[in-house]
C-alpha cells in the first residue's frame, strides 16, 4: 500500500489566476472578508489572510495543516485528510467545525448552518486561492457563530486576463492530484473561469483481511461568468460548482495496545466503511454602483448536498437478531473497556478484542452498520448597502447586510445487521428503511447587521450590530418510506449582538487594538436548550516595518452558557441532534503571530513565519454525569482545546529555487472533561518540507514530504477508538502556466 508512485498523468487543462490578476477580478472584493494581509494589519480585530503565494508553498490540499498558521485555531485530527475537519477557534468546540462560521466566497457554505451546522461537507482546499480568518468584533458581519469567529475559503476569482495554470501532484499511496483552471477577461466586459481539481489516493491504513483501501476519489468542477462593460454601474457574476466524493473513511479507531503495534492500522469490521456525497452550489450576483460613495449588492445562493456513510455502529453482545430493535454496543466502549481491561455484559476483554480482531464469530445479526443517508439544502439572499464618505470631521465606511436564509437536513436512515464469520462481515438483515432516523430538522433565519469603520486621526472604531432571529424545528416519523407523523418540537430564538473594535495608530510601526462582543451560537430544536452566548474581550499590540511584522493579542471569553451538541461524530453515547446545557465556562489566551523576510548576502531572502498561541478553557460549574461532556468539575478542561501549540515555518529562497520547512507543535489535550486514563491524545510535533525550482517561466517543479520524521501519535479518540496522524507521505509535481 505505502510505495511511491512514480507515473505521472499527463493533463493539459489549463488553470487559473496569479494574484496580481486577483486585486483586478471584478468581484474579489465581494467575495473577501479582509483582501489581502495588508489589509489585515489595518482591522480593528483580530483578522488573518493566506494569500495565493502562501498556499503555494507546499501546495496542500489539507485545510488542517493550512488552518493551523493561524494563531487562536485548533483542529481535532480525526481522517488525515481534512475531508470532514474539526476547527476551533478561540476554544469553541472543535466538533465538525459546527461552531464557526464556515464562508466560502463569503457565502454560508456548512450543509445546513443554522439545524445541522456540523461541516460533513467541506469544500475542496486544493482549489482555494485565499484562506481569511476574522475573530472578536472584526467578525460581526458574518455571523451566525460569532463567539470564536468565521472562516473564508475564497475560491479562484477570474482572471483580469486570458491564460492559466496546471498543477500536477502524484506521491505515496497512489495518490495523484489535479488542479487546473482556464479563463479571463475580455474587452466586451465579458468573463469566465474553468476549473477542475481531482484527487484521488488509496490511504495510509490497511484494513485487517480485506483488499479494500482507506483511500478517496473526489471530483470537483466550477464554473464562473460574469458581465461588467467598463464605465457600466452594473456587474453581474455566476458561479456553479459540483463535487462528489467517493472515500472508505471509518467511525472505528484502535484500542491503545493496537496502536501502540501498528498506529495504520484498522480493523476488519469497518471493511464494508464508505462515505458517497454529491454537492452542488449555485451562486448569483449583482452590484449596482449608484453613486461613487454609495454601493447595492445582491447574492442569491443555494447549496444542495447528499451524503450516504455507511459505517459501523457497534455490536449486540446479548445476540439480539432484531434489526428494528438494536440493543447496540458501541464500539467506543468496547474499546474503552479492552484499554481498561473490563468485561461487558459478561465479555471478557480477551472476547472483546477477538470481535475486533476478527479472530471470534459473532451470532448472525449482532453486529450493526447503518446507511447514514441525508440530504441538505442551504439556500438564501443576501442584500448589502455599502457607504463610504466623511461625517462628523471622521472617515466612515458603512455595511448594512440583511440575509433571509433556510436550510434542511433530511434523514431517512436504514440499520442493516451483520455476522461476523472467519473474519468476514456477512450480510444477515437489511433492515427496514427508515429504521436509523427518520426525520427533518429545518430552520429559517433573518439576520441584519450594521458595521461602521470610522478614521479619526489615528483611531479607527468600528461599532457593530447584529440580530438574528431563528425559527427551528424538528419532525419525527415513523419507520419506512411511508414517513406516518410520528412527533415534532420547534425551538425560536432572537438575540441582538453589540460589539466595538479600537485600533490605535501610536507610531508608523506600532499600533494598539482592543475590541469587545456578545458572541452567539445558534440552540439546536432542542426543547429547553439555551442558545449559546458569551462575552469577549481581546487587547492586543501590533508592529510592522517593511520586512517585519509582529502582533500579540490576548482574548477573554466569559460564557453565560457552553452549548454540548450529539452527534455521531462525537463519539459520546447519546441521540444525534440532541443538545445539552454546558452552564457556565472561561476560555483565555494570548495569540502571537511573527512574520519575516530576511535579506541575506548573495541574494538569499529567509522568508519566517511564527504562531504560538496559548488557550486556557475551563469549565466553571459542577455538571452531574451528562452523556456528552462526562461527569463535570469546576475546573475541569473543555475537550480538545490544546493549551500549547506553534507552527513555525522557515524558508530559503534564492533566484529560481526555494525550500521550506514546517514545524507543527501540538500539545496533548483531553477528550473528554472529566480527563481520567485514555481520554487523552499525545503531544505532537509535525515537520513537513517543500522545495521547488523555476525551470523557466512557464514551467516550475516542486517536491514535498508531509510528516518527515514519521512521527505515529495519537492525534484523535473520536468517534470509537485512538486515531493517527498521517504517516509520512512524499511527493513530487509540476506547475505550467502559460
Amino acid at each position: 500500500m505505502r510505495k511511491i508512485g512514480l507515473a505521472a498523468a499527463v493533463a493539459v487543462i489549463a488553470t487559473g489566476a496569479g494574484a496580481e490578476q486577483a486585486a483586478e477580478a471584478v468581484f474579489f472584493e465581494e467575495i473577501t472578508i479582509i483582501g489581502s494581509r495588508d489589509q489585515a494589519q489595518a482591522t480593528a480585530g483580530s483578522a488573518h489572510f493566506i494569500s495565493a503565494e502562501e498556499l503555494q508553498r507546499f501546495a496542500y490540499a489539507d485545510i488542517q495543516r493550512i488552518a493551523r498558521q493561524v494563531p487562536g485555531v485548533s483542529i481535532q485530527v480525526e481522517d488525515g485528510y481534512g475531508l470532514r475537519p474539526n476547527i476551533s477557534i478561540r476554544g469553541v468546540a472543535t466538533e465538525r467545525s459546527g461552531r464557526i462560521t464556515l464562508l466560502e466566497d463569503n457565502v454560508l457554505i456548512a450543509p445546513a448552518p443554522y439545524s445541522a451546522p456540523s461541516a460533513y461537507y467541506f469544500p475542496t482546499i486544493g482549489r482555494m486561492h485565499a484562506i481569511e480568518v476574522v475573530k472578536g468584533p472584526a467578525a460581526i458581519p458574518q455571523g451566525p457563530y460569532t463567539i470564536g469567529g468565521a472562516l473564508n475559503m475564497v475560491s479562484t476569482p477570474i482572471p483580469a486576463e486570458m491564460g492559466g495554470n496546471v498543477l500536477l501532484d502524484a506521491g505515496q499511496d497512489e495518490t495523484y492530484r489535479l488542479h487546473a483552471t482556464y479563463g479571463g477577461q475580455l474587452d466586451s466586459g465579458f468573463g469566465f473561469l474553468l476549473e477542475t481539481h481531482q484527487w484521488q489516493s488509496d490511504g495510509f491504513q490497511d484494513i485487517d483481511r480485506s483488499g479494500s483501501d482507506t483511500g478517496l476519489d473526489i471530483k470537483d468542477y466550477t464554473v464562473k461568468l460574469s458581465y461588467a462593460p467598463e464605465g457600466s454601474r452594473h456587474r453581474a457574476e455566476l458561479k456553479l460548482q459540483y463535487a462528489d466524493q467517493d472515500s472508505n473513511q471509518s467511525y472505528l479507531g484502535l484500542t491503545d495496545a493496537d496502536f501502540d503495534r501498528d498506529a495504520f492500522r484498522r480493523y476488519g469490521v469497518s471493511a464494508l466503511d464508505n462515505i458517497e456525497t454529491e454537492h452542488e452550489q449555485v451562486i448569483l450576483r449583482y452590484q449596482f454602483q449608484l453613486s461613487e460613495a454609495l454601493s447595492l449588492s445582491a447574492t442569491a445562493y443555494n447549496n444542495e448536498h447528499q451524503r450516504n456513510w455507511f459505517k459501523t455502529e457497534g455490536v449486540d453482545l446479548d445476540g439480539s437478531i432484531d434489526a428494528q430493535d438494536f440493543d447496540r454496543t458501541s464500539w467506543a466502549s468496547i474499546i474503552s473497556a479492552i484499554n481498561n481491561g473490563s468485561s461487558i455484559d459478561g465479555f471478557s476483554p480477551q472476547q472483546l478484542q477477538g470481535i475486533l480482531d476478527g479472530s471470534l464469530d459473532t451470532v448472525a445479526g449482532s453486529i450493526q452498520l447503518r446507511a447514514n443517508d441525508r440530504e441538505y439544502f442551504s439556500r438564501g439572499l443576501q442584500l448589502g448597502l455599502n457607504w463610504n464618505g466623511q461625517f462628523g470631521g471622521a472617515s466612515h465606511s458603512v455595511e448594512v447586510g440583511l440575509r433571509i436564509h433556510e436550510d434542511e437536513e433530511d434523514r431517512l436512515q436504514r440499520n442493516s445487521t451483520y455476522s461476523q464469520r472467519e473474519g468476514r462481515l456477512v450480510l444477515d438483515d437489511l433492515g427496514e428503511l427508515g429504521n436509523a432516523g427518520n426525520r427533518v430538522q429545518e430552520a429559517e433565519a433573518l439576520s441584519v447587521h450594521i458595521f461602521d469603520r470610522i478614521e479619526y486621526g489615528d483611531w479607527t472604531f468600528t461599532p457593530g450590530l447584529r440580530y438574528e432571529d431563528i425559527e427551528q424545528q424538528r419532525t419525527r416519523y415513523n419507520g419506512g418510506a411511508a414517513r406516518t407523523f410520528r412527533d415534532s418540537r420547534e425551538n425560536d430564538t432572537s438575540v441582538l449582538l453589540p460589539g466595538m473594535g479600537v485600533l490605535y495608530q501610536a507610531s508608523d510601526a506600532v499600533s494598539l487594538l482592543a475590541g469587545v462582543h456578545k458572541g452567539f451560537t445558534a440552540p439546536s430544536n432542542s426543547p429547553g436548550v439555551e442558545e449559546e452566548e458569551a462575552i469577549n474581550y481581546e487587547l492586543g499590540v501590533r508592529y510592522r516595518t517593511a520586512d517585519l511584522s509582529a502582533e500579540a493579542i490576548a482574548f477573554f471569553s466569559d460564557y453565560e452558557n457552553l452549548l454540548g451538541e450529539c452527534t455521531n461524530s462525537s463519539g459520546a453515547d447519546c441521540e444525534p441532534g440532541e443538545a445539552f446545557n454546558g452552564d457556565a465556562a472561561t476560555v483565555q489566551g494570548i495569540e502571537i503571530l511573527v512574520a519575516a523576510n530576511l535579506a541575506l548576502a548573495g541574494g538569499y531572502v529567509v522568508p519566517v513565519n511564527f504562531t504560538y498561541t496559548y488557550i486556557d478553557g475551563e469549565f466553571d460549574t459542577d455538571i452531574a454525569d451528562t452523556d456528552f461532556f462526562g461527569d463535570v468539575s469546576k475546573g475541569d478542561p473543555i475537550p480538545y482545546i490544546p493549551e500549547n501549540q506553534f507552527q513555525l515555518s522557515v524558508g530559503l529562497e534564492q533566484g529560481q529555487w526555494a525550500a521550506y520547512l514546517s514545524a507543527n507543535y501540538v500539545d496533548e489535550v483531553c477528550v473528554r472533561a472529566s480527563c481520567e486514563a485514555f481520554e487523552s491524545t499525545d503531544d505532537t510535533l509535525t515537520l513537513d518540507l517543500s522545495g521547488n525550482y523555476q525551470l523557466n517561466e512557464q514551467v516550475n517543479l516542486f517536491a514535498r514530504v508531509e510528516n518527515l520524521s514519521g512521527e505515529e501519535d495519537i492525534v484523535g479518540r473520536q468517534p470509537y477508538g485512538a486515531r493517527p496522524n498521517k504517516d509520512r507521505t512524499a511527493s513530487v509535481g509540476v506547475r505550467f502556466s502559460f
